[in-house]
């Protein structure tokens, strides 16, 4: 978890801010409710419908976590507005551990720079553990653009400064805003096409509607391995396993350009510690059986198992260098 955070410093310093860490999730006080779990089913809230990456961590993480607690855990997909109906729903409920977020950076952190929303999810929200880390991946269609490699991305782009556009899951969206720091890092100029998803996104690309992208390793692989889009660098610290021969943003050249979309488990505010340290060491259990452990591998995840409070300092350190990069990006809802 340190390598972690230190990553996201290092990120704070390209954005060029002296933002303070002041941004930290506010719980309310402790309702008094008992110190073991009064509930024979918890809830793991998706946010988003059913077959994507923050559904399918939570469907892998039920199994887990229900062995390790002695309870039934379900998982209740409430999508819609990215997230924000799921993550408020969440923010709502009563602070007694059985009803559960699986949220993401979006929801958690981005989108309280874009949204008018009734509940702010750093004080709505207790941070319970990490889950998943996922890099990104850039990526180019190679019969729009004849390019090798981040930097030979950047020249095409400066040699012909308004013929080229990228696409993205939607405007805040850590696609998109991984794309707005490529062209502030390199002063180079690509305009953002925001789509309804990252599927349809990428499926542009790949019919060379729009020649350019980020998107998250596992769901590029098969894509890389058919040739039908050309991977130039991750968004990780390092090389990951599955696309070894794929270079880093820093070895391109982009010093500190290290993004990971992450993935974890939220309670209400106010939830006990108690219950946060019971709930906090059955998410680390689960994160260790054999079907996650897989999971994680074929998303090139870093290894994000901790403690609360360690996640806790983690957001609180990560939420003012998103608020930062949608500021300078410009984005608006779509």
């Amino acid at each position: 978890m340190n390598k972690k955070i230190n990553t996201q410093y290092r990120l704070k310093r390209w954005l060029g801010t002296a933002l303070a860490v002041g941004t930290a999730f506010t719980a309310s006080a402790p309702v008094a409710v008992a110190a073991d779990l009064a509930c024979s089913n918890i809830t793991i809230i998706s946010p988003y419908p059913p077959g994507g990456t923050t559904d399918i961590l939570a469907r892998l993480l039920a199994p887990g976590m229900q062995k390790e607690l002695g309870k039934t855990v379900i998982v209740d997909n409430k999508a819609g507005a990215s997230s924000n109906i799921g993550t408020e729903f969440v923010g709502r409920a009563k602070p007694d551990g059985c009803t559960l977020l699986l949220g993401n950076n979006t929801g958690v952190v981005i989108n309280r720079n874009l949204y008018k929303l009734h509940l702010d999810p750093l004080k709505s929200l207790t941070p319970i553990g990490e889950v998943a880390a996922v890099p990104l991946v850039l990526y180019v269609n190679p019969g729009k653009i004849q390019v090798s490699s981040a930097q030979e991305l950047v020249d095409a782009l400066k040699k012909k400064p308004d013929q080229y556009s990228f696409a993205s899951g939607g405007s805040g969206s850590p696609q998109h805003l991984a794309g707005e720091m490529f062209k502030q890092m390199k002063a180079v100029n690509m305009l953002h096409v925001p789509y309804r998803g990252q599927g349809p996104a990428m499926n542009d690309v790949i019919a060379g509607h729009v020649p350019i992208a980020f998107e998250t390793t596992a769901v590029l692989l098969p894509h890389v391995k058919a040739g039908s889009v050309k991977a130039l660098a991750t968004t990780s610290a390092a090389r990951t396993k599955i696309l070894p021969d794929v270079p880093t943003m820093a070895e391109s050249g982009f010093k500190d350009f290290v993004i990971e979309n992450w993935y974890g488990v939220f309670a209400p505010a106010g939830t006990p510690p108690e219950l946060v340290e019971k709930l906090n060491k059955a998410v680390n259990v689960a994160l260790k059986t054999p079907q996650m452990t897989r999971a994680l591998e074929q998303m090139a995840s870093s290894d994000v198992a901790g403690s609360a409070s360690a996640f806790a300092d983690f957001i609180g350190k990560e939420a003012p260098v998103w608020t930062d990069v949608v500021q300078k990006s410009g984005a608006k809802v779509d």
